[in-house]
Formats: structure tokens, sequence, C-alpha cells
């Protein structure tokens, strides 16, 4: 696979992207505390059919980094700011984890500029405080930091004991290392994403997605449980469990998502 990387200049500064093959374009957008490298796997299968685009979030992978603490609709903004370099009417959005909100914010506030959205591991959250609880074992220890608050890598052993949660089923070190590196490349701004994730309102949200959008959930990941949350918010709303999969599951399950995603989108 023939990967192209680029720079683009936005309001923010210089966002990077990954993209490869041709056709109907295909957004990634990673997860929280991530990069686009995480999608390289699932890049390669969707490939052969989409033009795929991975773009890594300000303060992550290869953009630069921005101190303030950004929203769900900023994020989206600068998305929509990558897609316009790249001189793109619409395209389709799949996201995973906080980029799965993320394109829940691009269908619900940018129709216009919305084909179908892919939700890949999709939290439900009802309110701030949901999230923050939701979310506390990572803050206090799961994801450590040294005396700067810079984070500190980790082992698959440390992961599985600490946080096994947020690992896929089968974590391998090419796995780790491109983890480790996505946490080091986000330095002390590794929390953003997720904590603008605890600021958005889902509730009043989810229902403004009027766009054909589809729901993918690793079977033994946490979120599966919110189907129906989902189901009753978004009219149309295609669902489906990734047998065998948990976090990480676009890196894991790169196949099945892929091939979801590709039959969705035709």
């Amino acid at each position: 696979m023939d990967i192209e990387r680029a720079l683009v200049k936005t309001s923010m500064g210089y966002i990077h992207y990954r993209a490869a093959g041709r056709g109907a374009p295909l957004v990634l957008l990673h997860m929280n505390q991530q990069s686009s490298a995480l999608y390289l796997e699932l890049m390669a299968v969707l490939a052969p059919a989409v033009r795929a685009i991975a773009i890594d979030y300000p303060s992550h992978g290869m953009s630069d980094h921005v101190t303030m603490q950004p929203t769900i609709a900023d994020y989206a903004r600068w998305v929509l700011e990558v897609v316009d370099a790249l001189e793109l009417k619409t395209a389709s959005f799949l996201g995973e984890s906080g980029g799965a909100v993320v394109c829940i914010e691009l269908a619900a506030a940018h129709p216009e500029r919305v084909d179908k959205i892919v939700m890949v591991n999709c939290p439900w959250y009802p309110d701030n405080k949901t999230a923050t609880r939701n979310h506390g074992v990572l803050k206090s220890g799961a994801r450590p930091s040294d005396a700067s608050g810079f984070p500190t890598t980790r082992t698959i052993e440390f992961m599985l004991e600490h946080d096994p949660t947020h690992a896929p089923m089968q974590p391998t070190q090419s796995w780790m290392d491109r983890i480790n590196r996505a946490q080091l490349e986000a330095g002390r701004e590794r929390w953003q994403v997720l904590d603008a994730l605890h600021q958005y309102d889902m509730p009043a949200n989810v229902p403004r997605v009027k766009r054909p959008a589809l729901q993918l959930t690793g079977e033994h990941f946490i979120y599966v449980k919110d189907h129906p949350e989902f189901a009753a918010r978004i009219p149309g709303l295609r669902q489906h469990v990734i047998a065998g999969g948990r976090c990480c599951v676009a890196w894991e399950k790169a196949d099945d998502i892929g091939k979801r995603t590709l039959e969705f989108l035709r």
C-alpha cells in the first residue's frame, strides 16, 4: 500500500494526515490519545475501494500542538478545514471512540458536508458526571506520567493488568509500540480529546444526526450495552457487533471493520 503523507495549514496550525487509495473520500478520525498510525491496517483494507484519509488531531501524531482546551466542535471544524484544503465538498467519516463522537458532531452540525458516518466503539455519556466517572481510572494510574505530567511508556503486561478494557484481545508489541509512541507525541496535551468528550452534550446532539449512520462495536467492549441508546435516537441507524473485538477494534479487526464499512458506503 502506497501511503501519502502531508501537512495542511489550518486556523490552529499544521495538521498532518496519511492517505491511500482512490475513489470516494473516507476520513478516518482516531481515538483518544492516539494518531493516524493506528489506522494503517484499516487503510490497507479500505484503499482498494475508497480514498482513505487518516488525520492526526492537533496535539497528536505529527500535527502541531495546541495548548487551549478544544471542544468536540473545534475538532469537527478543524477536520473540515483539512477537507476544504483537499478540495472535497463532502466526505464520509469513520471514527473510533472520541473520533466517533467527532463524527456525530460533523453529522449534527455540518450535515451538508457529510455523506455517511461510521461510529466505532462509540461511547454514550448522558452527562459529564458519567463520563468523568467512567474514565477516572485512566487518570489515576492506568496511564502513568512522570513528575512533570509527561506520559511514560507502558508494557503489554502493565496494560493487561491495569487497563485491560482499553487493550485489544490479542495485543502485539507492534501495537504497544504505536500506542506508546502516540502517547509521547501527544505529551502533556494527551487528555484534550478526553476532556472535550466529557463536556460534549450527547443527549442533545445525537438526535440531530440525520445522515446515514453505521455503528460498529467490539463484542467484548463496554459500549455494546449502549447500542439501544443510539438506536432510539438516530433514525435508520445500522448496528453490528464485531465478534472477538474489544478496544482498538479498527486495528485488531481491520478486515471486519473494513468489510462492514465498505458494504455500508456502497
